[in-house]
């Protein structure tokens, strides 16, 4: 009974992971904007992809919404230049924007050993880069006075009076147009990505690199071989050498006792 109700089950719904030049494209839209609400608000929007795509996150951790997880705040960075690890308070706004490494502190996030640090380097891209994205988030912060318990992705205004946050919502809609602007050739439809997509590029994107699977599970903090979940072997550049690599897997198999000799 059991056996025929997993056949009736529908097959899990997987989004699909956002290519890198979703992503690319969106940031590069962001710093063309002039100053102004609207301006760093969409460049709150493309940081936090980022940095949702680099430490492979959940929505409710790089958004400002309420959830069952617990977004990251200004406490939970930390720069460094070289060892030395930089004040967030004191340090110039040259001196952080020298950092070369940045890390997160894991408190009460999902499926995370409390208080685990997780860090990334630069990544050497002007866009795309990890350590880029959170101090761009840290300067906009400070510059507003934010205390330490402040999302990462709340933005404030020009006059310290309001606030906006950087929703899930808000993150579906804008890689959605993302999707749509560049089009069909990427494989799937802008309906196939949500919030929920980035985590899952991450974690192709790694796969694709022939970063061994158990430090991308550490990475992502998966427990489970839940992990193989969001690893898509759709992507091409991924599979284009394997029938290649089959054909050369040639192979016999040893005979047991019930296999006549010669």
């Amino acid at each position: 009974m059991i056996a025929a109700w997993k056949k009736d089950d529908p097959p899990p719904n997987r989004v699909k992971p956002i290519p890198l030049q979703v992503i690319r494209r969106i940031a590069y839209v962001a710093q063309q904007l002039p100053p102004g609400p609207e301006g760093d608000y969409l460049r709150a929007i493309a940081d936090m992809i980022i940095i949702g795509f680099f430490f492979l996150l959940r929505p409710g951790e790089y958004t400002d919404a309420p959830s069952d997880t617990t977004p990251f705040t200004l406490a939970d960075v930390q720069l460094f230049c070289g060892p030395t690890r930089l004040d967030l308070h004191t340090s110039s706004d040259a001196m952080l924007n020298q950092a070369l490494f940045s890390t997160l502190t894991f408190g009460d996030q999902k499926n995370a050993v409390r208080n685990e640090v997780i860090g990334l380097k630069i990544s050497g891209d002007t866009f795309l880069c990890p350590v880029k994205a959170l101090i761009r988030r840290v300067l906009h912060l400070r510059s507003h006075g934010a205390p330490l318990s402040t999302p990462l992705a709340r933005v404030f205004s020009q006059d310290n009076i309001r606030t906006r946050s950087v929703t899930p919502t808000v993150i579906t809609k804008t890689l959605r147009d993302a999707v749509r602007y560049i089009g069909f050739d990427l494989g799937f439809l802008p309906s196939d990505v949500s919030a929920r997509s980035l985590r899952a590029a991450g974690a192709t994107a790694l796969l694709v690199a022939n970063v061994d699977t158990d430090i991308i599970r550490l990475l992502g903090r998966w427990r489970s071989d839940e992990m193989l979940r969001y690893l898509h072997v759709s992507s091409e550049a991924m599979m284009a050498s394997y029938s290649a690599k089959m054909l050369n897997a040639d192979y016999s198999l040893l005979p047991n006792a019930l296999v006549p000799c010669h």
